[in-house]
């Protein structure tokens, strides 16, 4: 709230003179006035605005800086309103300074002083006075006196008001009040803008319009907003503005209403073990919400308890202002304690305990390790054995002590051994896990060199031992290791063994001996040898003595010979428990001999028909070597005598030769020409060798024109198994198709009819002149006539259309047991009997000659159902097959109509002998026999 009694007022003195025509003088650079005076109250709050100096900018142009002479106390903003930048009680050291202006442009500078005052004392009743709710009245405007325009008084600098956090009210609170002198004349209407009025937070400060009296609505927090700045604006009734604004500052005085926090709960740090007291261990920290330059927000911290209590209640202090906590006491040991728990509490009022807040947290403080113990052996010997030729085994494992912190360098130890092994034949390494020693063996050790060693070795930190530790930086131990000896390999030497010979050696020739040495010398074992590589089983071995003799003839042109050298690799195996063996290699290196002939290369060739304008180059393979190989001698045998007559050959160096024609001109084909080749060896070696010449006609260039060139050369083997492949697959092609012709045979075949073709009869189709019997034809079950072996009953018929040729699906019907076909002289009999079942009412086969004579084949395939459904079609087709069984033949088969019944009725194929029989006793038959049969439909 505003302090009673302040009253803040600008002096001011005449710049310029004004004329007696009321013209104001010409405009004039600077300050306005020489000094700026403001009474202030004794306390001067930070950022507490204290008046306004003006700078007059005739031109508008100019761009101004502003600072001031005691730029620690104060500062000026763009629009010359000076603030405090710190807090401070008001005196006479600062009751006079200046305040520079300067263009950026020019450096031009102006100054201004700037008289600061104290408010005078009030006496009692002035302070009641004061008590009442202050008056901040609009300054005066510009008026004319008298036809002379008079300067305009300086705007009033409105003390801040204060206003304390957290006010329990009544609310609204009364601030001030705001009027302007005018409004006697005038009807006004007061409002205030700025944030906390008319912008966010709005509604915490509101006015009266009438009488312009400043409240807040609810109490204040100053750790949400330290300070308001509101506009306070007079106008009319009509919104006219009678005064310009004025800038009210509102400042929310801090109340002690928050505890310190520390930052963390918990702090951890660390010290080394040993440390010397003022040791800095860590820092902790709390802040305050409250204002850090006022009581409520200066903390102070101290040290409430710590645990454990050994070897000193109060190993630790803290620094009461920046936290800072160090050691105070020595005797700090990990191996004791390791670690340290401090209770921290940070009070607000500089610490004072009745009046300040306060609140803890934890600082654990670990004991860090230092080398301060060096490790020790558990033993002074310790003992191994390893077998011997044995590396990277553990032969002993040494063990130590340390009461440092495991697995840090202090505690890590290193093994070395100090003696006792010159050839380096022992190495210790570390386990990581139990830092134990683990000596093995780097190089392999012969028993019967040594059979023991003694080692002395030593163990140490990976960083040295703290300065004042009075132990020994190292401890040492001895390790004895036994040597057991074991069965060794047997080893040829020198291994391999080179000899060397000539080829060409006979079977049987001893050519060395090969024998191994037991390292063993302690073991009574015998050796024994055997072959265990010989690529071309030249060689044997003496399993005894190991004597090495040739069972075949050593070739040095053999493949298995590299570099003149053969290689055979034989083994030498021992009896002792276990039986060992070792290897070792025989190199022969083979001397060269004049053995092979020379062979023309190359074997085939081709030339022009005449001389020019080519011939041909040859040379010698020779599978010797120096000097059993070139220079070469060529030449051109005697017989036959077509050869020197149609060749000649030129010696062009030690290896090259050059065929060419001797004649004008050789008819173009094949020709073998022999070449005599004799190489230079001792005794030379000669050979006949035949060189294949393909003579052609030739262009200009030299080169064969020849089209049918391979076929006339001969076909290679390439060629020939091209071939053949081709050959081959084309057999395959055809056989597929054979293949496939067959299934798609038997597929088809499948589709057929399932009757014997043989008992198909519908190719047996008699045509004659005579009209069906219309509708009384229909009344026949042409399903018989369709599927002959079986009669289906109508209820069991399947819907729909079925095939005319298809074999029902229902099982077929059991007709009565038939005896066997009786002879052909019973035929009569046999008819007889199957009339006499007709009369009887049994179940006959429809295929029977007794029931149906005749199928029509065209009726049934274009589905017409013209069969036999009455007595007299019945006679007219027994005449039909009587009258065509000659002339007529069932179609592929060679059967006449007649034999398919008689095949029916003896289960059969009929001989010629049975149909004659038919067709003489039935068809030839009087007139009377065949009229009684046609009477008869049944037979």
């Amino acid at each position: 709230m505003l302090e009673q009694g302040w009253e803040l007022r600008s002096c001011k003195k005449h710049a310029a003179s004004v004329e007696a025509s009321g013209e104001i003088a010409l405009c004039k650079t600077g300050f306005p006035e020489d000094v700026y005076s403001a009474v202030l109250s004794q306390d001067v709050h930070e950022g507490q605005p204290l008046l306004n100096v003006k700078f007059s900018n005739c031109n508008g142009k100019r761009k101004v800086q502003y600072e001031s002479s005691e730029p620690a106390d104060f500062k000026v903003d763009e629009d010359g309103m000076v603030y405090a930048v710190r807090s401070f009680p008001l005196s006479s050291e600062h009751a006079k300074f200046l305040i520079y202006a300067q263009d950026k442009e020019t450096q031009e500078k102006w100054q201004v002083a700037v008289k600061l005052s104290l408010k005078p004392t009030l006496p009692e009743d002035a302070v009641k006075e004061s008590q009442e709710i202050e008056e901040i009245v609009f300054p005066r405007q510009a008026t004319k006196h008298n036809g002379h325009l008079q300067r305009q008084k300086r705007d009033w600098v409105i003390p801040p008001i204060n206003l304390p956090e957290n006010s329990r009210g009544p609310f609204p609170q009364e601030l001030v009040r705001i009027r302007s002198d005018r409004d006697k004349n005038l009807s006004l209407r007061y409002s205030v803008t700025g944030p906390g009025a008319d912008q966010p937070p709005t509604g915490i400060f509101i006015i009266n319009p009438i009488s312009g009296q400043l409240s807040v609505t609810k109490p204040l927090d100053r750790e949400l907003i330290a300070r308001f700045h509101l506009r306070a604006h007079a106008v009319d009734i009509n919104g006219n503005q009678v005064e310009n604004p004025i800038d009210i500052v509102i400042n929310v005085i801090d109340m002690n209403d928050n505890r310190p926090e520390f930052l963390h709960q918990v702090w951890n740090g660390t010290v080394p073990e040993g440390s010397k007291p003022g040791t800095y261990v860590m820092t902790v920290t709390a802040i305050d919400a409250d204002d850090p330059n006022a009581l409520n927000g200066m903390l102070r911290y101290r040290i409430l308890s710590q645990a454990p209590s050994t070897p000193s209640p109060n190993m630790f202090t803290i620094n009461n202002e920046t936290g800072d906590i160090i050691t105070v006491a020595a005797g700090l040991d990990r191996e004791k304690v390791q670690q340290y728990t401090l209770i921290i509490q940070a009070t607000d009022m500089e610490g004072n305990p009745t009046y300040g807040l306060s609140n803890t947290a934890t600082a654990v403080i670990t004991v860090t390790d230092v080398n301060d113990n060096p490790p020790e052996f558990t033993a002074m010997t310790f003992y191994g054995e390893v077998p011997e030729n044995r590396v990277d085994v553990i032969v002993a494992n040494l063990t130590v002590t340390d009461k440092d912190q495991p697995h840090t360098p202090a505690w890590n130890a290193m093994y070395r051994i100090s003696g006792g092994d010159p050839t380096g034949r022992f190495a210790i390494q570390t386990d990581p896990n139990s830092n134990d020693g683990l000596v093995t063996v780097a190089k392999p050790i012969d028993f019967e060199t040594n059979r023991m060693f003694v080692l002395t070795v030593a163990a140490e930190n990976q960083v040295p031992l703290a300065k004042g530790i009075q132990h020994p930086p190292q401890s040492t131990a001895t390790v004895s290791v036994t040597v057991i000896d074991v069965n060794e390999n047997p080893y040829f030497a020198p291994n391999p063994k080179i000899i060397r010979q000539e080829e060409g050696l006979h079977a049987g020739t001893m050519l060395t001996t090969f024998t191994a040495q037991d390292p063993d010398r302690y073991m009574q074992q015998n050796i024994r040898y055997t072959k265990l590589s010989d690529p071309a089983n030249w060689l044997k071995i003496d399993p005894v003595n190991g004597q090495i003799t040739t069972i075949a003839v050593l070739d040095r042109e053999s493949p298995n010979v590299k570099n003149n050298i053969y290689n055979a690799t034989f083994l030498a195996s021992d009896n002792g428990i276990p039986p060992m063996s070792g290897t070792g290699t025989l190199q022969i290196y083979l001397l060269d001999i004049n053995d092979n002939a020379p062979q023309v290369l190359p074997q085939e060739a081709e030339t022009c028909e005449t001389p020019d304008p080519n011939s041909i180059n040859i040379t010698a393979l020779d599978y010797d070597i120096d000097p059993n190989a070139g220079p070469f001698a060529f030449d051109l045998p005697l017989s036959p005598v077509t050869i020197k007559r149609n060749w000649t050959i030129t010696r062009l160096n030690g290896d090259f030769a050059q065929l060419n024609l001797k004649i004008k001109f050789l008819e173009a084909g094949i020709y073998e020409v022999p070449i005599i080749i004799t190489d230079s060896g001792n005794p030379p070696k000669s050979n006949i060798s035949i060189l294949r010449v393909k003579v052609c006609q030739c262009d200009s260039n030299g080169d064969c024109t020849d089209v049918d060139r391979i076929v006339g050369a001969g076909l290679g083997t390439g060629a020939i198994i091209a071939i053949l492949l081709c050959i081959i697959i084309l057999l395959i092609l055809v056989l597929m198709f054979v293949v496939w012709m067959k299934r798609r045979d038997k597929e088809r075949q499948a589709k057929q009819l399932l009757i014997d073709p043989e008992d198909d009869v519908r190719d047996n189709i008699l045509k004659y002149d005579e009209e069906g019997g219309g509708e009384e034809d229909q009344d026949y079950d042409l399903s018989q006539l369709q599927q002959p072996d079986t009669v289906e009953p109508d209820a069991i018929k399947p819907v729909g259309i079925r095939r005319l040729d298809e074999r029902p699906i229902h099982a077929e019907p059991q007709y009565p047991v038939r005896s066997a076909a009786p002879h052909p002289g019973d035929i009569g009999d046999f008819i007889n009997e199957a009339q006499a079942q007709a009369e009887r009412g049994r179940t006959l086969n429809p295929w029977s000659v007794g029931t149906v004579w005749w199928r029509p084949r065209e009726v049934a395939s274009v589905g017409h159902s013209e069969a036999v459904g009455s007595v007299e079609k019945e006679k007219r087709s027994y005449d039909i097959l009587c009258s065509t069984h000659s002339r007529r033949r069932h179609g592929n088969s060679g059967q006449y109509p007649v034999m398919i019944v008689l095949r029916r009725l003896l289960g059969k194929r009929p001989s010629l002998a049975e149909t004659e029989w038919l067709v003489r006793d039935v068809c030839n038959s009087p007139p009377k026999f065949r009229a009684a049969h046609r009477n008869q439909p049944h037979v």
